[in-house]
């Protein structure tokens, strides 16, 4: 017996016999976990036949194949004969009732898939295997339509009853995760409570979890083949997303600074972080009917974002804010129509962040806005141009052009307020291709703010030295400092 399998069945039965209820199993893929779990269910019917086993899995087939699996081991493990009933009724695939004292209404072992209307049934022990599979993580809407329904085993498990989770992390955003994510407003985990036992394919010295299986050279072969976030994912159990990103989050440096406006000598000067900055840009991609972020659980169209962007002298950019005009955010304005409301809102946002103009992107809804925001900006005495841009450029090119430059060079500082917001998650989950279906608005303005931002030369860059020109007769013309022949 492999010492990963032994490891397993210990903490389970451990568990069970200490009175630990909520319970979380992952290790990596091909262990055998679920197979083991199946055991451990047998075990469970063997040593009280009156308990009732609900398997919750992505999807039918999946959880079929657990109830199928220990529904064999009674037929044929000699301790469990006595269990086989009579009835053949009692003995099915999907459900089976063992000998049992009580007459109870739900069967001894029940499959369902987590899609499946689970209201009625009662269950001394539910077991979640494979709930969490890239069908049922892979959007936002998605997720959070996974742990609504993953909150009616409450509903349905007796009390003190055990809960186990069984598998692998998806996605970054995983219920398995073993912190909070700021950026979906969560203050806790999903499994908060839940003892976890996490077996992971290498340890932290390198060493194989089951080396007769799983030798070093099989593992980098594994790791070679599905490649490096879905090896992370599946062998090594770190919540990352399975397909690769385009934009890190974690590339972004952080820093909880607020800007510091001061004037001398008739000069307006604005400091961050002890930098003095030397430029500003603002974009506002609008959107009407504006959706509460993901963090709020709406599922949605689009966002109407509005974000700053500020650069210092060393060409060091700093992404200071990044605002979601969301329905409930908005000035009640006393029956004002939502255009100005939004307007609004923009004009509060330049005001509070000392922005000299705000780039406003006229494609379609967009196109009459450039006139009511100079008129609210007026009413409000805010000194701030309003400039009208057209897009031709495709959003995704436009994303990616903006972002990765400054990402690889480390340039791109953001404050600490962004991992409150949707923004960390549209770059976690954002893809550059067609097949992308999640939200993108907040990476959009900020992709408008980079692209207007100039490019700055840092000023600690020394002056090149000028060395002999090796043409003859070579001589320097007045009009534009060049070499001229």
């Amino acid at each position: 017996m492999p010492l990963v399998h032994d490891q397993i069945a210990c903490w389970l039965s451990e568990c069970w016999r200490n009175g630990n209820r909520h319970l979380l199993l992952m290790a990596f893929r091909g262990c055998g976990k679920s197979t083991l779990v199946g055991l451990f269910a047998a075990w469970l019917l063997y040593s009280n036949p009156n308990l009732r086993l609900m398997v919750l899995a992505a999807d039918m087939a999946l959880a079929r194949k657990m109830v199928r699996n220990v529904k064999r081991l009674i037929e044929r493990h000699p301790l469990d004969l006595r269990l086989k009933p009579p009835r053949a009724d009692q003995w099915s695939a999907e459900q089976f009732t063992v000998n049992r004292t009580l007459e109870l209404r739900d069967p001894s072992m029940l499959a369902r898939g987590v899609d499946a209307n689970l209201t009625g049934s009662r269950a001394d022990i539910i077991i979640c295997d494979d709930v969490e599979v890239p069908n049922t993580c892979d959007s936002a809407p998605r997720r959070a339509d996974l742990r609504a329904k993953l909150g009616e085993i409450d509903y349905v498990l007796v009390p003190g009853g055990l809960q186990l989770y069984v598998g692998t992390p998806h996605t970054y955003y995983t219920i398995y995760a073993d912190a909070p994510r700021r950026e979906l407003g969560e203050t806790s985990i999903f499994l908060d409570g839940f003892q976890r036992l996490v077996l992971p394919i290498l340890d932290e010295s390198g060493v194989s979890a089951w080396p007769e299986r799983f030798p070093l050279p099989a593992i980098e072969r594994v790791q070679r083949h599905t490649g490096a976030n879905k090896f992370l994912s599946q062998m090594m159990l770190k919540p990352v997303n399975i397909a690769q990103g385009r934009l890190d989050p974690d590339l972004l440096r952080s820093y909880d600074g607020e800007l510091i406006y001061r004037e001398a000598q008739g000069r307006a000067v604005l400091h961050l972080n002890g930098v003095t900055l030397v430029s500003a840009s603002a974009w506002w991609d609008p959107a009407y009917g504006a959706r509460a972020p993901e963090g709020g659980g709406s599922t949605g169209g689009d966002s109407s974002v509005v974000a700053c962007v500020f650069a210092d002298s060393e060409g060091r950019y700093y992404l200071h804010r990044v605002r979601y005009l969301n329905q409930e955010d908005l000035d009640d304005g006393a029956g004002l129509d939502e255009a100005t409301r939004q307007c609004r809102a923009v004009v509060a946002f330049v005001r509070d962040f000392h922005l000299p103009s705000v780039s406003l992107e006229i494609n379609g809804l967009g196109r009459f806005l450039p006139g009511l925001l100079r008129r609210e900006l007026a009413i409000a005495r805010v000194a701030c141009a309003v400039v009208e841009v057209s897009s031709r450029q495709p959003k995704s090119l436009r994303i990616m052009e903006a972002f990765d430059t400054v990402l690889a060079a480390g340039a791109l500082h953001a404050h600490r307020s962004l991992w409150d917001t949707p923004f960390v998650r549209e770059m976690r989950e954002w893809r550059p291709d067609g097949r992308f279906k999640g939200h993108d608005d907040g990476l959009d303005a900020v992709a408008g703010c980079l692209k207007t931002e100039p490019v700055r030369l840092s000023g600690a860059t020394s002056r090149p030295e000028r060395k002999t020109d090796w043409r003859k007769n070579a001589v320097v013309t007045a009009d534009h400092g060049g070499w001229n022949l």
